[in-house]
Order: structure tokens, then sequence, then C-alpha cells
């Protein structure tokens, strides 16, 4: 798959790392632990991540945001939600603004 979207990439090499060595991979290592490890593993990037924009540091947030986007994705994967399917449910979200759209939760 040639994209030029760096998440893209990073979506395909993760579906790629599916069936991969756990001993070899570190994606293939976390979906062999299963979903709730993944979802484990973004919950704590996604902190991370939080106290970083607390603190203010630029650099280190960008650092965690990279981490939070790699685990958020690998979470997903793990329950076979692909980032065509996120892309899908955000282009339908276009449709409507943000307000209407909390409001028809």
């Amino acid at each position: 798959m040639k994209d030029d979207h760096a998440i893209a990439r990073l979506a395909a090499t993760i579906d790629l790392r599916k069936g991969a060595d756990p001993e070899e991979s570190w994606t293939a290592k976390l979906l062999a632990k299963g979903p709730e490890k993944a979802a484990e593993k973004f919950g704590e990037e996604a902190i991370e991540a939080v106290i970083e924009a607390v603190r203010g540091d630029r650099e280190r947030l960008t650092y965690e945001a990279a981490d939070v986007l790699y685990h958020l994705l690998v979470m997903c994967a793990a329950r076979d939600v692909s980032l065509a399917d996120i892309e899908a449910e955000l282009t339908r979200r276009e449709q409507r603004s943000g307000l209407e759209e909390k409001a028809a939760r």
C-alpha cells in the first residue's frame, strides 16, 4: 500500500503485524496479549499525553501524542476496527455540527 499519509502507513503496518511473530515485533506482541492489554496501553499513553499537555511541553506532548495515535490504532486493530472504519465515521460526522452530534447522543 503506497500512501503519503503517515497515519495510513502506520495503520497498514499494524495490520501487517497481526500475523507476525511476537518475538520479532512490538506490535505483534501487543496484539498477542489481547484487546484488553491493548486498551490498557492506550489508556496509559493517553494519560501521559494529558500530563504533557498540562505541563505545556510542546515537544513532549508531540512525542506522547504520536504514542497515543499508535496505541489507539493497535487497540482498534485488536477489535478489527480499521482506520477506514474510523475515517468513515469521521466523514459521517462532518455532516453535522459537534453540538448537534453531542445532542443526538
